[in-house]
């Protein structure tokens, strides 16, 4: 915008009249409402978890093979 041009307001109040603090807290309040909210960060799968992985070595006992297949 070149140093020429008229300013244009954002808005305009039409009835009342706002004192300066009601004014500085309507364009607070305009700010926050206009600032990008932050995408959440993206949830872990369960598959890559690290709390799932175990690294104790099986151990050979009796009834081993069957829980060789069920999840720890």
């Amino acid at each position: 915008m070149a140093a020429t041009e008229p300013a244009v307001p954002g808005f305009r109040v039409v009835r009342g009249l706002p004192d300066d603090v009601e004014l500085a807290a309507l364009v607070a309040a305009l700010l926050v409402a206009a600032a990008p909210v932050p995408l959440p960060a993206p949830a872990r799968p369960a598959w890559a978890d690290p709390a799932w992985r175990r690294d104790a070595p099986l151990v050979a006992r009796p009834g081993a093979w069957r829980l060789s297949g069920l999840p720890r």
